[in-house]
């Protein structure tokens, strides 16, 4: 366990044991605290590495929150979870901070079965507003009375899913809170009309004001109040930019200072208690309170250790990661073809876009937290004759997914999916776990499925997808490969075709698909094992499966995703179809949440390093 910061130097901090110690304090206080609770996330999270500037942004948020509702019994609802950090420290959890997002630590989200006060599991964005309304609508139906808040980042709102949310609590009107943290970032800047709509509405607080200032004015002359009540739709666009939530059938308050805490709690004690669905506007500056973070929240989103004296520093080079490799095809394929068009749902840094967008702005779409609508653009762009370039994690595809089958595949329509984090992630945990995609593609009709074994090789696949002239999936992982040299060209692979690596004599044959080749290539020239690069999850070359169940007694799969409907499952379909009955072996992950910790460990939990696979196969041989 990584050594945290002394709870000494913490005076205020280290008497909260949970949020009713919170409350006992004199509002006054809640400054100092909010300080205290600053410099103890950068020092903690400076030696365990996590997510930074988000929680930094949202202490005082956390605090008042917390102080003004009644938790864990009210619903508090975290969009997401990077911003949680705070309410991690002051819900029991100080003491283990030090080792979230490692094996056996804290998880980096809120998590059910970690806390009563994590009232729900957030990994991805904009789901808050549905799930607290669910809370609101339960305790309307005879739960158990309680308040329902939820919290929700600018850049989420945009979302479908929240908006979505949104329209059906103000039909309902569901006794629901919904906390706006406005910092005009998501992990990149947002994008989009709704966020330009916010940031117009911080320019103009007299518009506000003026419609505050003049209902309660009006209020004490009843005539004149009704006619402006009756009225009011048609002139409150010209009074407040509040218009949006007010016609969806929330009362809209603010914009406030998200970083004054003395104020914060004073408005949640007038709202908490009211009646229908109310809607927050807060203000909050990202890496608030740490110098280096406020001027680069981006760099400072997700963190590995670092000095806090010195800041994050840049890197000393080293091998090129797939996300380097992406960056550079997407680059010289744009720069060959005018057609290549890139498009991501908010994940321009991390799916290595930056240095595309900048060459090629007319050709690059971020359309913000909005997977489903990212792939549909991507189909109606084909349409037209663009060949898109849609660039996602495997966690977040799994959001599109009715898209990725009715609006691209069912049209046959040449939209290359960039599937990064494919397998293993890490620190993040279950929700990001990049596991499921292979058996939840293998069932699409003509989409092909391409995992590289190196670098060069996920050159080539990317290749062969632009060029396909229907849908296809690159997957690849997170981190560095063997170390391939890059090709010259755009030369795509031959479609289908598998290629033997060596030959062995065991009577074994390893049928890897994907990021686990090196590996696996060293434990089979140690055994004597044939190792086959299968590349195509689909189409599979089921020549070569025969052939190898022909000269060989036993095979064995190796994928780096589920069992389950997996790589290794279209092998035994083959098998069980051509009639042969040779004994299969599939090594992969279980049917069974993957939980968070350095994905070297979590290979090795699993049975998926060369020790592991080692064992396996010596059992057989």
């Amino acid at each position: 366990m990584i050594k945290g910061p002394r709870d000494e130097d913490k005076l205020l901090l280290s008497a909260i044991e949970d949020p009713e110690d919170l409350r006992q304090l004199p509002v006054d206080r809640l400054p100092l605290l909010a300080q205290e609770v600053r410099d103890y996330l950068v020092e903690s999270v400076a030696q365990s590495g996590g997510h930074l500037a988000a929680g930094l942004g949202a202490v005082e948020l956390t605090l008042a929150l917390h102080y003004t509702l009644e938790t864990p019994r009210d619903r508090l609802v975290w969009d997401v979870g990077h911003q949680c950090y705070t309410h991690k420290l002051i819900t029991g959890r100080r003491r283990e901070l030090s080792g979230i997002r490692q094996a056996g630590g804290l998880a980096g989200f809120p998590v059910r079965d970690e806390s009563p006060y994590d009232a729900f599991g957030a990994g991805h964005s904009s789901t808050s507003i549905s799930a607290a309304l669910g809370m609101a609508l339960a305790e309307r139906a005879g739960g158990e009375p309680r308040r329902a808040t939820a919290v929700i980042g600018d850049g989420g709102l945009g979302s479908g899913e929240a908006l979505e949310a949104l329209n059906h609590a103000g039909d309902v009107r569901a006794d629901l809170l919904v906390v706006l943290n406005d910092n005009e970032m998501s992990i990149s800047e947002n994008v989009g009309a709704l966020s330009n709509y916010l940031t117009r509405l911080l320019s103009e607080p007299i518009a506000g004001q003026l419609r505050r200032g003049a209902r309660d004015v009006l209020r004490n002359l009843p005539p004149i109040h009704e006619l402006a009540r009756r009225t009011e739709g048609h002139v409150k666009g010209l009074l407040a930019p509040a218009t949006l939530f007010e016609e969806l059938g929330f009362h809209y308050f603010g914009p406030v200072d998200g970083h004054n805490v003395e104020d914060l709690v004073r408005v949640l004690r007038n709202l908490r208690d009211q009646p229908g669905p109310r809607l927050l506007h807060v203000v909050t500056r990202k890496g608030k309170g740490y110098a280096p973070a406020e001027e680069d929240p981006i760099s400072y989103h997700g963190v590995s250790r670092f000095d806090p004296e010195r800041g994050l520093t840049k890197g000393q080079g080293g091998r090129l990661n797939y996300t380097d490799v992406f960056s550079r095809w997407i680059c010289r394929a744009a720069a060959s073809d005018t057609r290549v068009a890139a498009i991501t749902p908010a994940m321009r840094e991390g799916s290595g876009l930056v240095g595309y967008a900048q060459r090629f702005p007319e050709r690059f779409f971020d359309v913000g937290i909005a997977e489903q609508h990212a792939v549909t653009l991507a189909a109606g762009m084909a349409c037209e004759g663009v060949r898109p370039v849609v660039a996602i994690y495997s966690t977040f595809l799994q959001r599109g997914y009715d898209q990725l089958v009715h609006d691209v595949a069912l049209q046959r329509l040449p939209v290359l999916f960039a599937v990064d984090r494919a397998g293993v992630v890490g620190g993040d945990g279950a929700t990001h776990q990049g596991t499921y995609d292979l058996s939840y593609l293998r069932c699409i009709p003509d989409l092909m499925i391409m995992a590289p074994g190196d670098e060069a090789e996920c050159w080539r696949m990317l290749s062969t997808g632009l060029g396909l002239g229907g849908p296809a999936v690159v997957r690849y992982p997170r981190g560095a490969g063997p170390g391939e040299a890059l090709p010259d060209d755009l030369e795509p692979l031959p479609v289908g075709q598998a290629e033997v690596r060596r030959e062995g004599r065991s009577g074994v044959a390893l049928l890897v698909f994907g990021a686990l080749l090196p590996v696996a290539e060293a434990v089979g020239e140690e055994l004597g094992v044939t190792v086959v690069n299968m590349r195509f999850v689909k189409p599979l070359d089921e020549g070569m499966v025969r052939r190898l169940a022909g000269e060989h007694r036993h095979l064995v799969t190796l994928e780096e995703g589920v069992i389950a409907g997996g790589a290794g499952s279209g092998v035994a379909e083959c098998l069980a179809g051509s009639g042969h009955s040779v004994p299969v072996t599939h090594l992969g992950l279980p049917d069974a949440p993957i939980h968070h910790g350095a994905r070297d460990h979590v290979l090795a939990e699993h049975g998926l390093d060369a020790d592991g696979i080692r064992r396996k196969l010596q059992a057989l041989l």
